[in-house]
C-alpha cells in the first residue's frame, strides 16, 4: 500500500543516529552527514551528544560527521586489529607503493651464455657469460681457458611507472543522514 505522507526521520529515531537512505536527500528532522557546521543554539541536544568530535569551534558551532567518500567503521579495537577512536579519519583512495612497502620478492633475468665466445673480463660490455665448466672457444683452433663469471653485478632495471593505483573496495554510493530531532538517547 503506497503512502503520500512526507518522508521524515520520525519520532522513533534517536538524535545523533546516522542512517543510510537510497534517495538523494535527507528526510525531515535529519541533515546530510557532509561535515556541515550547525549552530549550537539551534541544536543543543545534538551538540550535547556530538560535541566537537567532528569539528566546529565549540562556542557557536559544531560539525556533523563527513561521510562523503568514506566508509564508516566502529570505534574501538577488534581482536588482532588496530584501535580507532570515535571521529578518527584515515585511509586514502589511491596509493603509490614505495620500495620499502613492497614485499620481499625476486626478479628473473636473462643472460646469454655461450661456449663459442672468448671471455673478455677487461671489457665485458656486450659479451656473453661463459658457461661454468666449459672451455671458451674463439675463431682460432686452440681453446682458451675455462670460462668464469665476470665479477660485476647483474642489474635488473626498475619496472612500473610510479603511478598510483586504486585502493578502494567495491562500493555503492548512497546518502548518510544524521538525525537532528527525535528521541534523546539514554545511556542505560
Amino acid at each position: 500500500m503506497a503512502t503520500t505522507a512526507p518522508v521524515s526521520a520520525g519520532t522513533d529515531a534517536y538524535i545523533g543516529e546516522v542512517m543510510l537512505v537510497g534517495f538523494n536527500f535527507c528526510p525531515r528532522s535529519s541533515a546530510s552527514a557532509d561535515g556541515q557546521l550547525l549552530a549550537i543554539s539551534s541544536n543543543t541536544a545534538l551538540f550535547s551528544l556530538l560535541g566537537t568530535i567532528y569539528g566546529g569551534d565549540g562556542r557557536t558551532t559544531f560539525a556533523l560527521p563527513d561521510l562523503r567518500g568514506r566508509a564508516a567503521i566502529s570505534e574501538g579495537q577488534g581482536p588482532g586489529l588496530s584501535s580507532y577512536r570515535i571521529g578518527e579519519r584515515g585511509g586514502q583512495e589511491r596509493t603509490t607503493l614505495t620500495i620499502a612497502q613492497m614485499p620481499s620478492h625476486n626478479h628473473t633475468g636473462q643472460v646469454r651464455a655461450e661456449s663459442s665466445v672468448i671471455a673478455d673480463t677487461g671489457n665485458p660490455a656486450g659479451n656473453a657469460i661463459a658457461r661454468s665448466t666449459q672451455l671458451i672457444y674463439s675463431d682460432a683452433a686452440a681453446p682458451t681457458a675455462a670460462g668464469a663469471f665476470h665479477p660485476d653485478t647483474l642489474v635488473i632495471n626498475n619496472n612500473g611507472g610510479g603511478q598510483s593505483s586504486n585502493n578502494m573496495q567495491p562500493y555503492l554510493a548512497m546518502r548518510y543522514c544524521v538525525v537532528t530531532q527525535g528521541i534523546f538517547p539514554s545511556r542505560s
